[in-house]
């Protein structure tokens, strides 16, 4: 099993940027009033946040990065390690994560490393980098983590539109011997890849004349095979069959209880599976906090998110114990169990469009 911790080191903060850009699900008018404020009631989502066209994940996150590295006052020599997670990647090659190391003049010698991973993507994320930094040495890294998932949410298709959001988010860690274990478990069911996909664009369905036709897929659903499908049922089903299974088994394992939790901080999948989860655990409300209705679901980001727009003074003022509980696309799933001790954490921050031409190519 990957259950596992590591040990000696901590986050020193984390923060988070979204575009400008705001977008109502109350103006939705692909589908009917009532059939709106129905949607917005089910799945928690009132407004989003949209990139602009040419607005990347990796502007997000590195606005988020350069916040935070000044607030730490932390110089970019001392970055050795910087993990970039998304599925919004610049180019199909090379890797995101090597041209943030130039535009963000780390130094030559920072090992640099891209994820393609979307929900459970920040608490995996979390788990490569404290695992490379406790094993290498390296004493400070920083992980970037983000999405621009309305890119391939289809206007037209009324299952994924009106629920994603754009943001990109830091975090930096560093080595502090004595500093608390983060405890992970980390799990994987390639079967169920089709629940959440876009067929074609790969190696697999490479891109052709037909990927371009919009069909019908049901009622309110049109897409193209470059858009996202997203099933729904399947998403629903595995989300109550997994989560609380695997919350239970890392409690368990590591000899913990979840009544010694300041925050359960659930990816914002939507309100109805985790207000199901949330009662399924017999958490109280107060202790799970919610970025949905603001931001939607904002696909690997979502948990930072969370914890920058609605925790913020309380990470920042005390020691928290947080469980980090992240699940979706693959079917990929997984807990995280850390404790901080007074973050560093800049006000969530909006990005103005930037063109593509003043960015360098």
């Amino acid at each position: 099993m990957a259950i596992f911790e590591i040990t000696d080191v901590r986050i020193a903060g984390l923060s988070a940027c979204v575009p400008k850009k705001t977008i109502s699900n109350q103006d939705y008018t692909w589908i009917s009033r009532k059939e709106r404020e129905l949607l917005i009631k089910t799945i928690g989502v009132e407004s989003r946040h949209k990139a602009e066209p040419g607005q990347a994940a990796s502007d997000l996150c590195m606005q988020a990065a350069d916040e935070l590295l000044e607030k730490l006052g932390w110089e970019r020599e001392e970055i050795n390690l910087l993990i970039f997670v998304s599925q919004s990647r610049d180019y199909l090659i090379p890797s995101t994560s090597a041209i943030l190391q130039d535009r963000m003049k780390l130094p030559k010698t920072c090992m640099t490393l891209d994820i393609n991973l979307g929900c459970s993507g920040y608490v995996y994320g979390l788990s490569v980098i404290s695992s490379l930094m406790k094993t290498t040495g390296i004493p400070k890294g920083l992980l970037l983590v983000g999405d621009i998932s309305t890119l391939t949410s289809a206007y037209r298709d009324k299952s994924t539109y009106p629920l994603f959001g754009d943001a990109g988010t830091a975090t930096a860690l560093e080595l502090k011997p004595g500093a608390p274990p983060m405890q992970f478990n980390l799990q994987t069911d390639g079967s169920g890849y089709e629940a959440i996909i876009i067929y074609d664009g790969g190696a697999r369905n490479i891109p052709s004349k037909k990927s371009f036709d919009v069909k019908k897929y049901g009622e309110g659903i049109y897409r193209h095979r470059l858009q996202l499908a997203l099933n729904g049922i399947d998403v629903f089903n595995f989300s109550l069959r997994e989560v609380v299974p695997n919350i239970k088994t890392t409690l368990n394992y590591f000899n913990r209880n979840l009544d010694e939790f300041d925050f359960l901080l659930f990816h914002q999948a939507n309100r109805l599976i985790n207000e199901t989860l949330r009662k399924m655990l017999k958490v109280a409300p107060e202790r799970v906090p919610y970025s949905l209705q603001y931001f939607g679901n904002t696909s690997c980001a979502s948990i930072p998110v969370t914890m920058v727009s609605q925790i913020r003074n309380a990470i920042q003022e005390k020691p928290q114990k947080l469980l980090l509980s992240a699940f979706g696309i693959g079917l990929s799933w997984g807990t995280a169990l850390i404790e901080t001790d007074g973050l560093v954490v800049p006000e969530l921050s909006e990005q103005e469009f930037i063109p593509l031409t003043s960015v360098k190519k």
